[in-house]
């Protein structure tokens, strides 16, 4: 299957709202430059140009989102993307507008640019320690030494994960599970790291 294909299998999938949503921009951002590939990644489309990420979309349950990777533009508080929330075409910006922005971003990869990085980001406050995750950690000590030497945003995830267990079952699980990675200095989301 090419990446134009899986592109088109994966708006075809997406709800009635999305669908014209990313049609649209899809045709918009080949229309500014022909040399724009695509590719899905993350699970979601990406468009390249000279293999640099130009820009992407998604959907979501009750929305969808255009990222724009070389834009400074400021991203809303709401949304994964530099739009914000998108529930219909007329949530998009003119056409004129999103053909400037994707002329910006063409023009800074074309000048050897990287992507703008977020320099607003504050750091997020820690979760408790769910308790059961604590003396599981206490009760192992290859664990218990490796989990001091985490890093606040290793931590976090662990945490985030066990306190969003919807039942004891599922907590215990995840905890049991938790250790096992922990004691093996792995992160949370260590499948997903580059090796």
């Amino acid at each position: 299957m090419t990446d134009e294909s899986k592109v088109d299998t994966y708006i075809a999938a997406q709800a009635d709202f999305a669908r014209p949503i990313l049609t649209h921009v899809r045709a918009l951002v080949h229309a500014a430059h022909p040399d724009v590939t695509e590719a899905i990644k993350w699970g979601f489309p990406h468009f390249l140009y000279k293999t640099k990420n130009l820009a992407s979309m998604a959907a979501f349950k009750s929305h969808a989102a255009v990222n724009l990777w070389y834009s400074d533009a400021e991203k809303p508080r709401e949304g994964m993307g530099h739009l914000g929330k998108l529930t219909s075409l007329t949530d998009l910006p003119c056409d004129d507008d999103l053909r400037t922005l994707l002329t910006k971003a063409l023009a800074l990869i074309d000048a050897g640019a990287k992507p703008p990085r977020r320099t607003d980001r504050c750091p997020r406050e820690p979760l408790p320690v769910p308790p059961a995750l604590t003396a599981a950690i206490a009760a192992n000590p290859a664990a218990a030494t490796i989990w001091s030497s985490f890093p606040p945003g290793k931590i976090r995830d662990y945490c985030e994960w066990i306190i969003e267990a919807k039942t004891a079952p599922t907590r215990d699980k995840r905890i049991a599970q938790a250790i096992e990675w922990i004691a093996q200095g792995k992160s949370r989301n260590w499948k997903y790291e580059k090796r």
